[in-house]
């Protein structure tokens, strides 16, 4: 079998066509294999081998992207058997044939009829055969071969990342990794230089720089600095064919941040500052702002300041504004210009958070002075004491001076001061004040037991601007006089037993009185003196504000006396002393012999009868017994005897209730039994009286019906029939029974129900031979015979 390659086409591919047709010339040259020969070596005996097979094959290689206008020529098949004479046909299945490649069936030459791309599929694997043509078995087995895309620099380098976003932080050393960039080539990396990359800086120099094999980048300078440049753009190139004249390349932008680190020390802007402050700042109030500069941002531009020295350190306070990074100056005690009117600071800045590595150049903090100066205000004037507390007493007339309130211009002008009473609230309208004096006096007379304190507020102005106003709370407390007398500390029932023994405490009292103690704490008690000595009882002083009663003989007895009256007489010990007079009421009671109460005069009554507590309750249960068997009895008597059938309908619908008792024997109009017994009885049809009937009945004496020959069934259908027309019956069947026993036989009937109205010849006295067992009957019947007789 002989292969021929393709020709070369691209002169830059002469060294691989060269190769290839060496490699072709080599081993798939003409090679003629004789089949079932014996090949004979010396020294060994004839061996038979198995037939070669005609066909050498190897790899074809096609150019991707070949864009001429004819067939791309890729080799060419030939078979041993091929003598030339067009007898051999040849066949290519597998990928693409008759579609990418197609052969000539004669010559065996393949061609690609398709621009191919390696990068979207790289060989195609195919079949060959050679068959004969005029029987088309085949020559030789079917043999397998592949057909390679060759690759060409058609895929220029990119950055599949791109652009990169990437900070470094500033003062960083020269050779600082930065990032490392990577791009990528879809020609063959195994076959030539076409996805060889290599890297290089278009822009960012001097700054940074790239390695060309590696894609990593670095800085380039030594201590770059943020406060000078943060941003910086840098473009990288990656170009194929190791980079030489005509690779294809690709670029990416790196886009490179320098994040910030705290080399910079913060710096007052000036050396010297200087603050006016009004002498009526408040305390607490914010009174300035200071800030040091400091190029770092973050946290590296924290500071913290303080007041290091200077006169001024007891009276203002500095803190920090953590958002805006300023000083705030703050006031700590109230200022005053007439004592002093200026102040100087010393404040530093100092930053809060700092890199060792950079300690050189510090320190990293700044020192500035404040001089603040204390303006002039005209102030309100200013009262001598922060409040006031005055006394006077109660009672006291009209116009009682009890106190003054003294108020000065702060100012150097020491102008004229008016006073006056802010007349808000009612307790102010109890006083007045001179208005240049201050002094307080009384505008009504106080009651200390009503209100012992009074809060007002005095106001003070300058009479050349009255708009300065302060104010000062005074305080008037109101001094007791014993204006008040004592008094029982509560209403006392005293009880005194009648079994009472002469000199036993049977109450102790106590008093009280409004005023304080000074005037009122002290009480003395005793009888009344204008009243002659009381044979009953007497009052003992405790000595301890309170005294006791005792009697003053053996007995008492309330159907004598059940009540006494005992006047009382207190005084205090106030100056001068007041007293009062106070009655207590003295009951009489039985009591037991612990001293228990047991009864007042309340019941005597009861106890004058002989009755005790529990005869009387014993006597009501018993009366409230009896009233509830009468109500009872009569209940039971008034009560009806309930129904047994309480509804008026019956779930049987068929049931009529009649609350009627009948007439009794006079009822001569009652239901006739004798129309039931016989149907010969009924000599007229009698209808119900309480309804009117509104059809007439049939006749009673039909023509061809007689009493002897009635017939019994034709006498129920024409009750059936009346009933059917009758509309006063209700609409519905009802059960009606008829009690008739058929025509009178020759024997007579043993019903007892004719007994009464007919009259037997019947002779019962044989009755008595049958026997004790009807001796009953035979008296019986024996007894009526007589009767009948008689």
């Amino acid at each position: 079998m002989r292969i021929t390659s393709t020709s070369c086409i691209c002169p830059v591919l002469v060294c691989l066509c060269f190769v290839q047709r060496c490699y072709g010339a080599a081993h798939h040259g003409s090679i003629k294999v004789t089949r079932n020969q014996t090949k004979h070596i010396e020294g060994e005996t004839e061996v038979h081998h198995r037939p070669k097979r005609g066909w050498v094959w190897n790899q074809f290689f096609v150019l991707e992207e070949h864009m001429g206008p004819d067939p791309q020529y890729v080799g060419k098949l030939h078979s041993n058997s091929d003598k030339g004479d067009g007898s051999v046909k040849y066949i290519l299945t597998g990928e693409g044939a008759g579609t990418i490649f197609i052969i000539d069936d004669t010559t065996g030459d393949i061609h690609s009829t398709k621009s191919l791309d390696r990068e979207q599929k790289t060989h195609y694997v195919l079949h060959a055969q050679a068959i004969d043509r005029r029987t088309n078995k085949p020559l030789e087995p079917e043999s397998e071969f592949i057909i390679k895309v060759q690759d060409i620099n058609d895929n220029a380098p990119k950055f599949t990342d791109g652009p990169y976003i990437v900070t470094v932080p500033e003062m960083s050393e020269m050779g600082t990794s930065v990032l490392q960039v990577t791009a990528t080539d879809a020609d063959d990396p195994t076959y030539g230089n076409s996805a060889r990359v290599v890297y290089s800086i278009l822009q960012g120099q001097p700054y940074f720089s790239v390695d060309p094999k590696t894609g990593v980048i670095r800085t380039a300078l030594h201590n770059m600095d943020r406060e000078a440049r943060e941003h910086y753009s840098v473009v990288i190139q990656a170009k194929d064919m190791a980079g030489q004249v005509g690779g294809l390349s690709g670029s990416t932008t790196v886009n490179i941040t320098l994040t910030d680190v705290n080399d910079n020390p913060p710096r007052f802007p000036q050396k010297h500052y200087q603050l006016y402050v009004p002498e009526s700042a408040q305390v607490g109030s914010a009174v300035g702002k200071i800030k040091a500069n400091d190029a770092d941002t973050g946290s590296n531009a924290d500071m913290k300041y303080t007041i290091i020295n200077g006169d001024g350190a007891g009276v203002f306070s500095i803190s920090t504004d953590k958002e805006t990074r300023e000083g705030i100056l703050s006031l700590k005690k109230p200022l005053n210009y007439e004592k002093k009117k200026s102040y100087t600071l010393n404040i530093e800045g100092a930053n809060t958070h700092l890199d060792f590595r950079f300690s050189h150049l510090g320190p990293f903090k700044d020192v500035t002075m404040l001089k603040v100066i204390v303006g002039d205000v005209d102030e309100p004037p200013l009262f001598t004491m922060p409040s006031y507390v005055m006394e006077v007493y109660e009672n006291a007339k009209i116009g009682t001076p009890i106190g003054t309130v003294t108020a000065h211009d702060p100012d150097a002008a020491n102008s004229l001061v008016r006073y006056f009473i802010d007349h808000n609230t009612e307790e102010d309208r109890y006083f007045t004040i001179d208005a240049s004096t201050g002094t307080i006096k009384t505008a009504k007379i106080f009651d200390r037991e009503e209100i012992p304190w009074y809060n007002i507020t005095v106001a003070a102005s300058e009479i050349d601007n009255p708009e300065l106003v302060s104010h000062v709370p005074v305080g008037v407390r109101i001094l007791d006089v014993n204006d008040n007398p004592p008094e029982l500390a509560r209403d006392y029932d005293v009880v005194v037993c009648e079994n009472t023994k002469p000199g036993q405490v049977i109450q102790t009292i106590a008093a009280t009185d409004k005023d304080n103690s000074a005037n009122g704490a002290r009480f003395h008690f005793s009888l009344d003196e204008g009243l002659s000595l009381n044979p009953n009882f007497t009052l003992r002083n405790n000595e301890d504000n309170t005294a006791s009663i005792l009697t003053r003989r053996r007995r008492y007895s309330r159907s004598t006396q059940d009540i006494y009256y005992l006047p009382v007489l207190i005084s205090d010990g106030g100056v001068p002393p007041l007293s009062s007079s106070s009655t207590l009421t003295i009951r009489v009671c039985a009591c037991e012999r612990d001293g228990r109460v047991r009864t007042c005069h309340a019941e005597a009554f009861l106890s004058s009868a002989g009755l005790s507590t529990g005869a009387l309750i014993a006597i009501l249960l018993c009366i409230v017994i009896l009233l509830a068997i009468v109500i009872l009895f009569i209940t039971l008597r008034r009560s009806k005897k309930e129904p047994l059938i309480i509804s008026e309908e019956d779930v049987r619908e068929n049931v009529v209730t009649y609350d009627d008792e009948g007439g009794g024997e006079e009822d001569t109009e009652a239901f006739d039994i004798t129309a039931l017994r016989n149907p010969s009885a009924a000599e007229e049809l009698k209808y119900r009286r309480d309804v009117r009937p509104e059809v007439k009945p049939l006749s009673r004496h039909h023509p061809s019906l007689s009493l002897d020959s009635i017939d019994v069934q034709e006498f129920l259908n024409q009750r059936l029939a009346e009933a059917d027309l009758d509309p006063s019956v209700p609409p519905y069947d009802s059960l009606q029974t008829y009690a008739y026993e058929g025509h009178r036989s020759e024997a007579g009937s043993i019903s007892s129900l004719d007994s009464a109205t007919t009259h037997s010849d019947q002779d019962y006295n044989y009755l008595g031979d049958w026997g004790p067992e009807f001796k009953k009957l035979a008296e019986l019947y024996g007894e009526i015979e007589p009767e009948r007789t008689t």
